[in-house]
């Protein structure tokens, strides 16, 4: 069978049930064409905006789990873009990633197809709410969002809110990416990217311009970012240090108070005290107050801040406060850690101004080649960043210097060579015999590359996973002189899996461009013909006939015996390969003339609710934006029910208008609620003004009768 016929079977079968279903074109990039999936989907969209004939309000949706997602959508400023990624819930069962059934792992699995439960399979034990679901990332939200953050008025030079957005994503690389690890001062979780944008807000008029145009870095004024950043590195490291002694202090009062829950309420103490068998009963511990000493007890049992362990009991050691956690030994937070930090990391003297100058000129380079890749492609296939860890912001000085261009026509590995270089020894079955003893041989030359066992540095983290793996870097030409010497010992088969592949694009029979493919394979024609945009809604390219290709009403044929063959194939396949340019041609990263952006989703207010400091939002009364606003008790609100009319219903919180104005009592100035009469005087008081002289009569007394 082999593998190269079962995903060509695999391929072919899914690409005609989407084209089917869909009655749509779908192009398909294997391993055998280099680069990573979201990169090559990122080549195709700036190739396409490229030409006349694209649509400027294509939609694009990518599907994926990757952050770096997020910033290639953005990269390519398209108005119209969503990220779909799959909503992770966690404790949910896991299906096998081979079969798809719930209850085993890859490693258990037979693959043996699922039984049919009832006559439609409406008796299938799928978990309750295993189904999955997504989330859409809409990226002109996004966009909206930062335009806000990003505004910055009285610039000296013109404002251009698509360079601000390519400005952000090139400081998002100094917290870290897939090629390059995060600065030490800079930390997500910690707000490292806010930090950079207030830095970025507050330099940019000490620059003159952006940080990056089209894919290309000003390294000038990147320095004058990263120096910035350097002059609060040492604040970051204490106020870290502080930030996790107090959280280790929280979570110690946390772990008590949950600790003394668990314990009996009070400790029997005196007469109640438990004794030892055989033991005489002491006096001393006789009850003389029952009454008292069961109120000390229930005392001490209400007592939150009761934490003292009854006397005689040992303390466990479980129980203690310290947590086992490895040393630091850099001690960022304290004087000398960077003399610390290169000697314990790199192993060197902070007093080796060449070598901190060596990897602060490999994270340069590492800064470009990866905004070139995101904006413009692969600069260089041979780049690579040779350190795990990075420099200090302070150390980027005088850096403009230290780039100048990437080596020009380097070549991509094959696959199997790719395999070769990030494949454990453990993988090796997935590769000819004789390469895998490579990996396996004592005698090996590069035995070095796969290590059994390595070290892994927890570098201030918590968990191992977070730490850096200490894994050998692989040396290019090393690997391909010893390559040379088994290259013979492939097979036929293993050379046509080892050479490099291309795109193949599928369309459906009712598709316009169906037709014209006929007729390429028709007339035999070999040479790379172009698309008609008119045919393809504007998508342009080349095609060539493919002899391996998957022609309508052809029976594709099944390698596993367990699964069937494609009898309905109503789907056409060719080669396609993306528009060329000529070497040095920039791709411009604008927005396009004549894109329409969508409606704004961003509502009054919904802005202030993310920028409050936390407080919950709330609109703004009056010229006071600060104003404190007024909270009435629960005797406010009832001496509020008293006087408020009780048809309205129970009195609502925060309103107070039909309670009665100031100086309801002053004479002349008879207060009246609505819908009420006025009070009537219940007794009559003859006391004149100025009457205080002289007691008058607490009442009338009526005359005496004679």
């Amino acid at each position: 069978m082999g593998v190269p016929a079962f995903f060509r079977w695999l391929s072919r079968k899914y690409a005609s049930i989407v084209v089917h279903c869909l009655e749509e074109k779908v192009i398909l990039s294997d391993a055998s064409a280099p680069g990573e999936g979201e990169h090559k989907i990122m080549d195709y969209i700036r190739r396409q905006r490229a030409q006349p004939h694209h649509d400027p309000n294509t939609h694009h949706c990518l599907c994926g789990a990757d952050a770096d997602l997020i910033m290639l959508g953005l990269a390519t400023h398209e108005p119209n873009f969503t990220i779909i990624r799959e909503e992770f819930k966690p404790n949910q069962p896991r299906p096998c990633n081979l079969c798809g059934q719930v209850g085993h792992e890859l490693k258990e699995c037979q693959g043996l197809p699922r039984e049919k439960k009832g006559e439609h399979d409406e008796f299938a034990d799928t978990p309750p709410g295993c189904e999955q679901e997504f989330i859409f990332i809409r990226l002109n939200v996004l966009r909206e969002y930062l335009e806000r953050e990003l505004a910055m008025p009285n610039l000296s030079f013109p404002y251009d809110f698509e360079r601000t957005i390519d400005d952000w994503v090139f400081m998002c690389f100094f917290v870290g990416n897939d090629f390059l690890p995060h600065l030490p001062s800079l930390e997500i979780r910690e707000g490292a990217i806010d930090k950079l944008v207030n830095i970025y807000k507050d330099v940019v008029h000490k620059t003159g311009g952006y940080l990056t145009d089209s894919g290309f870095v000003n390294l000038e004024r990147v320095q004058m970012i990263m120096l910035a950043v350097g002059v609060l590195e040492d604040n970051i490291f204490k106020k870290r240090k502080e930030n996790d002694e107090n959280f280790k202090r929280r979570q110690k009062e946390k772990n008590k108070r949950m600790k003394n829950e668990q314990r009996p309420s009070f400790s029997l103490t005196g007469q109640y005290a438990p004794q030892a068998l055989g033991q005489k009963d002491v006096s001393s511990n006789t009850v003389v107050n029952p009454r008292q000493t069961a109120y000390e007890m229930r005392m001490q049992s209400s007592n939150p801040n009761n934490t003292q362990a009854p006397a005689g009991t040992k303390r466990k050691a479980e129980d203690s406060d310290e947590e086992s956690e490895p040393e630091d030994n850099i001690r960022l937070w304290e004087e000398g850690w960077k003399q610390r930090y290169y000697k314990n990391k790199f192993d060197v003297d902070a007093t080796d101004d060449d070598f901190r100058r060596k990897v602060v000129q490999s994270y340069v380079e590492g800064l470009c080649w990866v905004l070139r890749y995101y904006y413009q492609g692969c600069a260089s296939w041979k780049w690579f960043f040779p350190f795990h860890y990075a420099p200090f912001a302070s150390d980027f000085e005088n850096i403009s210097e230290l780039f100048k261009e990437f080596e020009k026509n380097t070549k991509p590995f094959k696959p199997l060579e790719q395999l070769m270089g990030v494949f454990p020894a453990a993988s090796g079955n997935f590769l000819p015999i004789s390469w895998r003893r490579l990996m396996s041989d004592p005698d090996s030359s590069i035995i070095d590359f796969y290590p059994d066992d390595f070290a892994i540095d927890i570098n201030g983290k918590k968990f191992a996973w977070q730490g850096v793996a200490l894994l050998p870097f692989v040396d290019e030409r090393r690997l391909r002189a010893a390559l040379e010497e088994v290259y013979p010992d492939l097979t036929p088969d293993e050379i046509r899996r080892n050479s490099l592949g291309g795109d193949h694009l599928f369309v459906g029979r009712h598709h316009p461009l169906n037709d014209f493919i006929h007729e390429l394979y028709k007339t035999h024609t070999r040479e790379p013909t172009g698309i008609p945009p008119e045919l393809c809604h504007g998508i342009q390219g080349l095609l060539e006939t493919d002899d391996g290709a998957v022609l309508p009403n052809v029976t594709v044929e099944s390698p596993v015996p367990t699964l069937r063959s494609l009898t309905q194939n109503y789907t056409i396949s060719i080669k396609f390969k993306d528009p060329q340019f000529e070497d040095g041609y920039i791709f411009k990263a604008v927005m396009l003339q004549g894109a329409k952006k969508p409606p704004i989703t961003l509502k009054p207010g919904d802005w202030e609710r993310t920028n409050n400091n936390g407080r919950p939002w709330r609109p703004q009364v009056g010229f006071n934006r600060d104003r404190k606003q007024v909270h009435l008790d629960q005797s406010a609100f009832r001496t509020l029910g008293h006087v408020m009319p009780q048809n309205r219903g129970p009195p609502r919180g925060g309103q107070y208008s039909n309670a009665p104005p100031p100086n309801i009592y002053s004479r002349g100035n008879t207060y009246r609620m609505p819908n009420h009469q006025p009070l009537p005087n219940l007794m009559h008081n003859p006391r004149a003004p100025n009457s205080w002289q002289s007691r008058p009569p607490l009442f009338n007394q009526p005359p005496p009768q004679r």
